[in-house]
């Protein structure tokens, strides 16, 4: 349903939830919460006046709901230059695919207002700017996230209809996604599985932690896809692993694989003293492949992000191929 529009509450709508009662005439494009939001930031009101999410409707109610205003998402306000350049992978009327670079920050936040790849977006894809939140927050389209100096592939949704439908998809665990990273050590066993609850460290407020007082349940898979030999007495060698996650906690894999005494190269925050090699400046991780059912045609898609220059450069260094064939090979290993 296009913004804004009115609607009226029939006899069997009487003493429903008007979040209840706006969301299911608004489905799919704008889910319950959404609503709820959109009620407390005065863009519902009943027979003209402010309403509560928990208010009940009666019959004949008229129930307005105006358009999302797209704020300081304006895109005349970009001008060119301000914004990042991004690689789009795919996009059609529904979704937009992106090779998040390492050092992107996905929207803005307090330390990175600018240069994010809601920028990037908005800059390529102007009309995203009616998708802004209700609430002010800068992110229109984003579903999920990956860290700043984390690359790889992310979709985001371009419409209403297909941020609910994506936001459902992640929230029941039907999106796949394959991670590579490259480790501190030679990992022992071929495979692994993490089964660790990840939250809030319980000092360092910017750290997550296997050891929180308040974990949310968090499960990796780790794969062992090649183990490289130290290149000096005090080096403890390097692994290349592939992670397919089963939950999306903040931070997980970097959590996960410094829990098990493997953290990623470059990882300032998990890694300690577990250098880059002279290739990365930042966490070794890459979201190489992500799977998942498109929002409208119900087809199963694929998207896999190229591997980016550090991870290439030194995996040439071992003489290691990365080529598109082994990428694929690396997806597929059950």
């Amino acid at each position: 349903m296009i913004l804004p529009t009115t609607i009226t509450a029939g006899v069997e709508h009487d003493r429903m939830r008007l979040d209840v009662f706006v969301s299911m005439r608004l489905a799919p494009e704008y889910s319950r919460s959404q609503v709820a939001r959109m009620i407390k930031a005065g863009l519902v009101t009943v027979n003209r006046a402010g309403a509560r999410a928990s208010s009940g409707v009666r019959t004949g109610d008229s129930i307005e709901v105006a358009a999302i205003p797209a704020g300081e998402l304006d895109p005349s306000s970009y001008k060119d230059g301000d914004a990042p350049e991004i690689s789009v992978i795919f996009d059609d009327h529904e979704i937009i695919v992106v090779n998040k670079p390492a050092g992107m920050t996905v929207h803005p936040a307090p330390g990175h207002p600018n240069g994010t790849l809601v920028d990037a977006l908005l800059a390529r894809f102007p009309e995203l700017a009616v998708m802004a939140e209700p609430d002010g927050v800068l992110r229109p389209g984003i579903v999920h996230r990956l860290d700043k100096d984390t690359s790889g592939v992310m979709v985001v949704a371009r419409t209403p209809f297909s941020r609910t439908a994506l936001s459902r998809q992640f929230k029941d665990r039907t999106v796949k996604k394959t991670y590579l990273a490259i480790v501190k050590g030679k990992v022992a066993r071929d495979r692994v599985t993490i089964e660790r609850p990840v939250g809030r460290h319980p000092i360092e407020r910017k750290r997550m932690s296997v050891r929180s007082t308040a974990p949310r349940d968090a499960v990796s898979h780790v794969t062992v896809l090649a183990r490289f030999d130290p290149a000096d007495a005090d080096d403890p060698g390097t692994s290349l692993v592939r992670v397919k996650p089963d939950t999306g906690r903040m931070h997980q894999i970097r959590v996960h694989l410094a829990s098990i005494g493997h953290p990623c190269l470059g990882d300032p925050l998990y890694g300690g003293k577990a250098a880059g090699g002279g290739f990365f400046h930042r966490q070794a991780l890459h979201a190489l492949a992500l799977s998942l059912t498109h929002p409208r045609s119900g087809e199963r898609l694929e998207f896999v992000a190229p591997l980016p220059m550090d991870f290439v450069e030194f995996l040439a260094t071992k003489l290691f191929s990365s080529d598109a064939r082994e990428l694929r090979r690396w997806i597929e290993l059950s």
